[in-house]
Order: structure tokens, then C-alpha cells, then sequence
């Protein structure tokens, strides 16, 4: 699937060569380390003005950790696409088994693993898309972790246009490249746009249920989804399946009260001026890592915890998850 003969002939890069050539436009990945060798071949390049990587390793298992998170701090989606044989993906409490010509979209954001059978050298391809550009233009933000089939005709198309040598080798006209960067936009809009919800009266009461044990429990640092489908009744995959067709995981949303409720504190303070500890306000909410919080407080609001004066902070922020 490669068109390009120089990505294959192109010299081999050890562990640290790998993370070198990967950490300017797509932040850090981490191989694991394993017994054998570690060898990879990596090629970035540029399509319609989009970083593009394509990429061999022959480790069975790579990963976008949460220190790897914390120490670049970069902010962009990315669509994945296995070149050949297969391989698993967990990421959004979402495994998912992959073969070649399939499109996963991720989140640069949250950890990432790959993982390869031991005799094959994984081969894939990523697409980097701009979070707050693919999110203006498709009206909502789609969720990381979702899987669309080769068998898909927008997906052939998206990695029709990814693996393309021409855009390298003819330069553009700039208003040509800006509508191509539209339609990849839209290729992503119909491969993830959510589904519209069930509007089943069974699921809308479970769901209640699911909200009402999260709002309870939020602020336990030990909640989990999969605890949460326990305390319901019912298994994680239905859980996740619940939030999915309103277009979040179950993660996000007790991210999203825990949020919520520290801005409610925080206010508090500007406007009381106690000088409380915003890490303790943190932990209060449920949040084992100040660095975490803050980065999330500072996305959904607009402004770090620290910044916060008095008066409330904007509403519109503060938009329930529909049900």
C-alpha cells in the first residue's frame, strides 16, 4: 500500500532513533522494550498540509502513556490505518481488532496502546487532524477510539487521498489544498458522525440509573466504568454502548462532573478568597493527579484553576451530557 519505494529502502532507526523522528509533529510514543532487537522504519511527510506518518516496528506492543501525555502535552486527533496483517488497539475503554484497510479514529490526549502478533512487524499509517479545526467544522467532537471497517467507501477514500504520492511530489495551489483539507474533514465527518440515540424508553431509564449511580460517585478516585456496569447490572460493553450513541464514553462523563464540580468550588473560593489549595479542591473531586486536572480544566473552561476570579465561569461550558 505504499506507492513510495523509499519508505521501504529506508534506513532502520533503533529505540531512541524512533522517538526522535516521531516527537516533533506527534509528541512521544513509548515501544516496549522486549528481549529481541528493536528496529522501525519511519517516514513523516506532509498531505494537503495534514502531518502524515507511516511507520514499521517490529516490537509487539506501542504505547501513548499517560506520562508520554503530560510531558508534550500536544492536542490533536488522528485517524490510524493498519497497511497490513492485523493488530488490537485499546483506547476510551474501547479494544478494538483491526485488519488491513481499517480506519481507527484516536485522541492524542488520551493513552493509546498497539498491539501486534509477535512474528509480524506492525506497518501502519497515521492522518494528524487539528482538534479545534475538525471540531468547528463537523459540529460536534468525535470520540477517540471508534473503529470503521475497510469495506467502507469513505474510509477507501480517506486512505486513498493519505497514501497518494502526488500531493508530495506536485505542489498545490493553496486554495486547491484548503478544499482538499475540507474534504478529508468531511470523510471524518461521515466515517464517526455518533448515531443518534435509541430513543428507546428501557434504554433512557437505564441510562438515568447509570447517571445516578456516576452523580453519587464521582468524586471516589476509584470509579471505574467497569465498576459502574457492575453497580447497574449490566455488562461494560452495554455500558459503553449507552454513551456511545450520545456521543461520549463513560470516562468522559465522570471527567465531565468532576469538572464541573471543581469549577463550583473554585468559584467558591475566588468568591470566600479562603485561599483553599486548588490541589486539595483536585482531590476532592476525584482526581488522583493535579497535572491532569488542570490540563482538563483549562479545555473545558478556557482558563487554568488558578485564574479563576470571582463570578462564575461561562455556562455554556457546563452542557449536560443528553440523555
Amino acid at each position: 500500500m505504499h506507492p513510495n519505494d523509499d519508505f521501504l529502502s529506508a534506513p532502520e532507526l533503533d529505540y531512541d532513533g524512533f522517538r526522535a523522528a516521531m516527537r516533533e509533529d506527534w509528541g512521544w510514543f513509548t515501544p516496549v522494550r522486549e528481549t529481541n532487537i528493536f528496529a522501525s522504519k519511519v517516514r513523516t511527510r506532509r498531505v494537503f498540509g495534514f502531518p502524515v506518518v507511516d511507520l514499521i516496528c517490529n516490537t509487539t506492543r506501542l504505547e501513548r502513556t499517560e506520562l508520554d501525555i503530560r510531558r508534550d502535552s500536544m492536542e490533536y486527533y488522528y485517524v490510524t490505518v493498519q497497511n497490513t496483517g492485523e493488530s488490537s488497539i485499546i483506547h476510551n475503554d474501547r479494544v478494538e481488532n483491526i485488519t488491513a484497510g481499517d480506519v481507527v479514529l484516536l485522541d492524542s490526549t488520551r493513552p493509546v496502546t498497539f498491539i501486534s502478533p509477535a512474528q509480524d512487524s506492525a506497518q501502519w499509517l497515521g492522518l494528524q487532524l487539528p482538534r479545534r479545526n475538525l471540531v468547528s467544522h463537523l459540529g460536534f467532537e468525535p470520540q477517540g477510539g471508534v473503529c470503521v471497517r475497510r469495506q467502507t467507501q469513505a474510509a477507501r477514500l480517506l486512505c486513498q487521498l493519505a497514501l497518494d504520492p502526488v500531493s508530495n511530489e506536485e505542489p498545490a495551489l493553496a486554495l486547491a489544498e484548503n478544499f482538499m483539507r475540507l474534504a478529508v474533514y468531511d470523510l471524518l465527518g461521515a466515517l464517526f458522525a455518533p448515531p443518534a440515540p435509541l430513543g428507546s424508553r428501557h434504554n433512557d431509564k437505564l441510562f438515568a440509573r447509570v447517571c445516578g449511580i456516576i452523580k453519587n460517585r464521582f468524586t471516589d478516585p476509584e470509579i471505574s466504568p467497569r465498576e459502574v456496569a457492575a453497580e447497574t447490572g449490566i455488562s461494560l460493553r452495554y455500558l459503553q454502548k449507552l454513551f456511545t450513541v450520545r456521543g461520549s464514553t463513560c470516562s468522559q462523563h465522570i471527567s465531565s462532573l468532576r469538572l464541573d464540580h471543581a469549577a463550583h468550588l473554585i468559584e467558591r473560593r475566588a468568591l470566600m478568597k479562603t485561599g483553599e489549595p486548588l490541589s486539595e479542591i483536585a482531590y476532592a473531586c476525584g482526581f488522583r493527579d493535579y497535572t491532569h486536572f488542570a490540563r482538563g480544566f483549562r479545555r473545558r473552561f478556557g482558563s487554568a484553576p488558578g485564574a479563576v476570579v470571582e463570578g462564575p465561569l461561562c455556562a455554556a461550558a457546563r452542557r449536560p451530557l443528553r440523555s
